[in-house]
């Protein structure tokens, strides 16, 4: 009986975030946040000062599902290492990400903010590592390049994104 009772009380669709399904999603934006990294490095653009990430746009992923979060973070993370980044900047930054994407799935009732928490994370991390880390200088400058390339890449191509996968949510995630 109460094995009846407790399935009543089920959604249809419960979220198990050690599922096979929950580990398969974050392994592959992990992936994905890796290898667009790489493109963006290729052209100069993933580190340092100006940093217009195209990754940085999946950070909107969270509005969709939990697996999103620590796929972020680990794709962040292995893409600073991978690059050559500065331990803080790996240490720092990958949190930055992971505080972004947490609180992009903690906003996910409300679409137009899911780029905000990412865009503001990385506004107040990032330019004190590359201070601390890579010694550019002045502060400022480096607040308003990774602002800038933060609306670039969560607010305008993060944005983009979302609308793209709405359409798709049901058979994606």
């Amino acid at each position: 009986m109460k094995n009846q009772t407790y399935e009543k009380a089920m959604p249809v669709k419960a979220v198990r975030p050690y599922s096979v399904a929950s580990i398969v999603q974050a392994a592959m934006i992990a992936a994905i946040y890796v290898v667009l990294t790489f493109i963006a490095n290729a052209f100069g653009l993933a580190n340092y000062a100006v940093q217009v990430r195209f990754s940085e746009s999946l950070t909107i992923l969270p509005y969709f599902t939990p697996a999103a979060v620590p796929g972020l973070f680990i794709g962040c993370l292995i893409s600073n290492i991978l690059t050559g980044c500065a331990i803080p900047d790996i240490i720092f930054g990958s949190l930055a990400t992971l505080a972004g994407g947490l609180f992009t799935y903690k906003f996910r009732r409300h679409k137009w903010l899911a780029p905000i928490p990412p865009i503001v994370a990385n506004m107040i991390v990032v330019p004190f590592v590359l201070l601390y880390a890579y010694g550019i200088r002045p502060l400022w400058f480096s607040f308003l390049t990774v602002t800038a390339g933060e609306i670039i890449s969560c607010g305008i191509l993060g944005m983009l994104l979302l609308f793209a996968l709405e359409k798709y949510k049901g058979q994606l995630f």
